[in-house]
């Protein structure tokens, strides 16, 4: 396609005014963003507006458990995918699968539900965790204790093509 510009890495709406900024003085180079939506309603909608293409990580629909894994509410993250979804924005969902905490059918089933009539959607990617994750922690000094077992392997309960979503699984 040309190329062009994915913004990713940590959280890149955790510096939205650079982000913005940036977007703001590439728009005729096709850009990407890498989200998972954790930022205020309207920075997002700042930043969705100025990108082609969002990337939308979701990891748990249950605020409980969300909240448990990840230190923080899912409250606004799925107040801006619902945005995103009526803004007619093209976007791509992203599921990393954490075995045993995200990857069962009932969280599966709750994703669909969100987004099984959107228009712009471009698909669906699965992402089962993968235990080199860890490895970043030892290149900088510190141990990877996650609260989950990573000798497993997530399940994938694939209800998206079921619907007939384009689902790819990484």
């Amino acid at each position: 396609n040309g190329g062009g510009v994915t913004l990713t890495g940590g959280e890149p709406t955790a510096q939205a005014p650079f982000v913005i900024d940036f977007l703001k003085q590439i728009q005729e180079i096709h850009s990407v963003i890498e989200t998972s939506g954790y930022v205020s309603t309207n920075k997002f909608k700042e930043v969705i507006y100025i990108v082609d293409l969002v990337l939308f990580d979701i990891k748990h629909t249950d605020e409980n458990l969300h909240r448990k894994y990840t230190g923080v509410s899912n409250r606004p993250i799925l107040e801006n995918l619902r945005y995103l979804i009526r803004s007619g924005k093209e976007f791509i969902i992203r599921v990393p699968l954490i075995p045993n905490v995200n990857d069962s059918q009932e969280n599966m089933m709750k994703i669909l539900s969100f987004i099984k009539d959107a228009k712009t959607l471009v698909r669906v990617e699965l992402l089962p965790y993968h235990k080199t994750a860890g490895a970043k922690y030892k290149m900088i000094g510190k141990s990877y204790n996650p609260s989950f077992d990573i000798t497993k392997t997530p399940k994938i309960f694939n209800v998206f093509e079921e619907c007939n979503i384009k689902t790819i699984i990484l």
